[in-house]
């Protein structure tokens, strides 16, 4: 009899976790921060220190037993950028595809590239991370994950190596993040640092750290290629979706297409960088990009209509997810729990010495990082709390910063409430037991590296240029 291979359905873990919220909202006792707008960005708000208030009866809020389902919507709401964007850049990835140009290049690749995949997994660590590392990139990778999947299978490996190519130096150029404006700027600005301080032993740091990734994706993609059956995701049909078109040729029309691609790409990363562009400007870019394809391609509106309307619908899957996952934080925020979960678990690092407390802080960041995915949002809510806690157990400021990178980014890569996460896992047909049996052993050969960097920046942080 054939074993039964297990796998828990992202849809099914994303609303558990959110009836496990609504339980803790009734287990914890409510408060809040007291929050000033920041300095910066007055239409953002940070925690004051030190005044974490229990909320008295007149400030408690009563959630009733359903509230679960009515932050449903709420969910769908606040991530609505998010959602629009997995829909609009999948039906333009139709369209890209519909004009042959993608699968021509990364068939054309894949000849290229013939038996040594060490290659592709090196050359997309080093481009992923080093977007994150600069401008913050994540959303922008969700829409990549069939093209890398297809890329992957057609090498003879599967969606999980794809997935760890995109996601794995994404969580790494975040947490080693040297001018990253959505996490360690905003960071180091609360710090009283200057910003961008350090960025060259960050550098550093996130080789070591895609020296570690590269050797577990490598080992896994070999063993995979030898063995098929192997796989996490042996048990996956990709028979759809991901095969490869009759013509692969490479031809003048296909090149501008991929011209206009890259051009859209390197477009946003600039105006992202010079112009403080995001979700709204890289719809508007993923447009033209479907427009200007179509139009090289010569495809019919007719065509060019169906084409993004099914890939579209391809993404619902995708989109749904992101909307759940965001109702998480919403149930707890409303709830008004999370400022108690961080005032308690913050208030345990008081007890420790420089480097306890060092690693204790990178323990903090990562629990939060649960609560809260976003960099930027968890940034603002702990980093007023652990700069001044730093000060109290001798910890540097920049150390404190480490550990809210390393907290905040390494756990992106698996965290089941990150939207990301789950939409990206969605594209990539992976099932959520199956990416976590792959990542859980190398985040714990990353967090072993992390806390050796983090008692090295506490006493050697002044020799290395991390403490200006």
């Amino acid at each position: 009899m054939q074993k039964r291979s297990w796998s828990l359905d992202s849809l099914v873990l994303m609303f558990s976790i959110i009836v496990v919220a609504q339980l803790l909202v009734f287990m914890i006792p409510q408060g809040n921060f007291e929050r000033v707008p920041y300095p910066e960005n007055p239409s953002r708000t940070m925690v004051v220190p030190d005044t974490y208030e229990r909320s008295g009866e007149a400030d408690r809020v009563d959630v009733p037993p359903w509230y679960f389902l009515l932050a449903i919507p709420k969910g769908f709401e606040a991530a609505q950028e998010i959602i629009f964007l997995i829909f609009i850049a999948g039906g333009v990835i139709a369209i890209l595809r519909k004009s042959g140009a993608i699968d021509a290049m990364l068939h054309t690749a894949v000849a290229k590239l013939g038996g040594s995949p060490w290659i592709l997994i090196a050359g997309c660590l080093l481009l992923f991370s080093f977007g994150s590392y600069t401008i913050g990139m994540g959303e922008e990778y969700v829409p990549l994950i069939p093209i890398i999947v297809s890329m992957s299978l057609a090498m003879r490996m599967d969606a999980i190596v794809a997935m760890g190519l995109v996601w794995i130096p994404y969580g790494i150029g975040w947490s080693c993040a040297g001018t990253n404006p959505f996490g360690v700027i905003i960071a180091q600005n609360i710090a009283g640092l200057p910003i961008t301080s350090g960025w060259a032993f960050r550098l550093v740091m996130m080789s070591a750290f895609l020296a570690v990734a590269f050797h577990h994706i490598y080992r896994y993609a070999m063993r995979v290629r030898r063995a098929p059956e192997t796989s996490l995701v042996a048990h996956v049909d990709y028979s759809r979706g991901f095969e490869a078109p009759a013509d692969i040729s490479l031809g003048g029309a296909r090149l501008g297409v991929l011209l206009v691609f890259g051009a859209g790409v390197v477009g946003f990363v600039v105006g992202a960088a010079l112009y403080g562009w995001y979700i709204t400007e890289l719809i508007a870019v993923f447009f033209a990009i479907g427009l200007a394809s179509a139009a090289i391609a010569r495809i019919s509106p007719t065509d060019t209509s169906r084409s993004f309307i099914e890939g579209a619908a391809e993404m619902t899957a995708a989109a749904l997810l992101v909307g759940f996952a965001r109702t998480i934080e919403v149930v707890l925020a409303d709830g008004q729990v999370i400022d108690t979960v961080i005032d308690s678990i913050a208030n345990l690092l008081r007890e420790f010495g420089p480097d306890l407390s060092a690693v204790g802080m990178l323990l903090v960041q990562t629990i939060t990082n649960f609560f809260i995915p976003s960099g930027s949002g968890q940034a603002f809510v702990t980093m007023p709390i652990m700069s001044p806690l730093a000060t109290l157990t001798g910890v540097p400021q920049q150390t404190a910063v480490l550990a809210y990178q390393f907290g905040d980014g390494f756990t992106n890569m698996m965290i089941p409430t990150s939207a990301l996460v789950m939409g990206a896992l969605a594209l990539g047909r992976i099932p959520y037991g199956a990416w976590v049996r792959f990542t859980v052993p190398l985040l714990a050969k990353i967090f072993v590296l992390a806390i050796a960097f983090l008692v090295i920046s506490v006493h050697f942080g002044d020799a290395l240029g991390l403490n200006p």
